[in-house]
């Protein structure tokens, strides 16, 4: 990615739970409240205290604030996008964990999730330095490590803890990578990992004890390969900043990953017809994928085909932002209703509910958290 464009980002398996048990110091409801239709979830990433901030989800998509849980670690905050990554809150496959990074402290923390009430259920070493992107399928959770070395590090999960698996660190292609997201094949088969400044994207082989085969590399097909997760079909679709210098030319690409690692592009490069293109959401059925355009702060809208191949809705923005909000990423209800926006430019969470043919109808946006103070992470179920 450009310096350019760097810029415009920076600035802009069923799995056994333990019984849940509040541990928010502040919290708006009692423990027994918080079950909405859903939930939402923000990672403040400060890097005094890191906390989770979680809103009960009404069948409308509108939110409430409902309390903040710490994580026991500490994030990097500071400013907007200071984790450059897709991924850094994940919620498992079954929506009974939450899993966070702490990259102030090279952890990982673990919470149970009861409506939006969180438990800290376990907090460990990332096995590195600066995690900002975690991935998990079945009962295996894959962390990267972006500082000192660029690395992947993976744990078996078992009721919420995890448990280091012997020899799974792997090393990116340098040590300065900037890699930005880390995603499982929905077969859980291939770890998708993109290098932002290489503008690699990088698929390693799952083995049979977790740990991983050495990964082979496919240059981005566009300028400014991000983020990257995969449809349910298997394709792998990868978000990209586009060239420096070219107005709202950033653009989305999707693969198919063959048996040895490679990538085939299926769609090469689909303009966003927005600015700074870093991160994307997929439906749950995988008919439509949103990009996250944060320097424009506005989403675009494709349809997946049955092979992967994108094509733009009508606009293709589908969805728009105020001017500055910063759109820094995205999640989508796990009823594939309603998409969720992380505004760190003004502090707000935009909703957008999710019509039939796959446009884009605001609702009103939640307001009032800390702009441009280090926000990173969002997750919705």
């Amino acid at each position: 990615m450009k310096n350019r464009i760097v810029v415009a980002c920076l600035a802009v398996t069923m799995l056994g739970v333990l019984p849940a048990k509040r541990v928010a110091a502040q919290n708006s409801g009692d423990a027994g409240e918080g079950r909405g239709v859903g939930a939402v979830f923000v990672m403040t990433n400060s890097a005094e205290k890191n906390e989770v901030i979680a809103f009960t989800r009404a069948a409308d998509g509108s939110l409430q604030e409902f309390g903040s849980f710490a994580t026991g670690g500490r994030g990097s905050g500071g400013k907007t996008d200071p984790l450059e990554s897709q991924g850094a809150l994940t919620l498992s496959q079954d929506h009974q964990l939450l899993l966070a990074v702490n990259a102030g402290s090279g952890e990982i923390s673990v919470f149970g999730v009861e409506g939006a009430t969180l438990s800290l259920i376990d907090r460990e070493s990332s096995g590195g330095s600066e995690p900002n992107s975690i991935a998990q399928s079945g009962n295996l959770v894959y962390v990267l490590n972006t500082g000192a070395s660029s690395e992947v590090v993976g744990f078996h999960l078992h009721r919420g803890h995890l448990e280091q698996i012997p020899n799974s660190t792997r090393f990116l292609s340098t040590n300065t990578s900037g890699a930005a997201s880390i995603a499982f094949s929905p077969n859980g088969k291939f770890l998708a990992v993109v290098e932002r400044l290489t503008n690699n994207i990088d698929i390693f082989g799952v083995q049979a004890d977790g740990s991983l085969a050495p990964f082979v590399a496919t240059p981005s097909a566009g300028p400014g390969g991000f983020s990257g997760q995969f449809a349910p079909n298997g394709a792998l679709i990868v978000s990209e900043t586009g060239a420096a210098g070219v107005p709202n030319g950033s653009a989305v690409s999707s693969y198919t990953v063959n048996g040895d690692g490679t990538l085939s592009a299926i769609s090469a490069s689909v303009p966003t017809l927005g600015a700074a293109n870093c991160w994307n959401a997929i439906a749950p059925d995988g008919r439509f994928v949103y990009t996250g355009n944060s320097a424009s702060a506005n989403i675009s809208g494709f349809a997946i085909g049955t092979t992967g191949m994108l094509t733009p809705l009508p606009g293709p923005v589908v969805g728009s932002n105020p001017p500055g909000a910063v759109n820094l990423d995205l999640a989508i209800t796990a009823d594939g209703k309603f998409l969720y926006s992380l505004n760190s430019g003004n502090g707000s969470i935009g909703i957008f509910a999710i019509q039939k043919d796959g446009t884009l109808t605001n609702v009103t946006p939640v307001s009032g958290l800390p702009a441009s103070a280090g926000l990173q992470g969002i997750a919705a179920y």
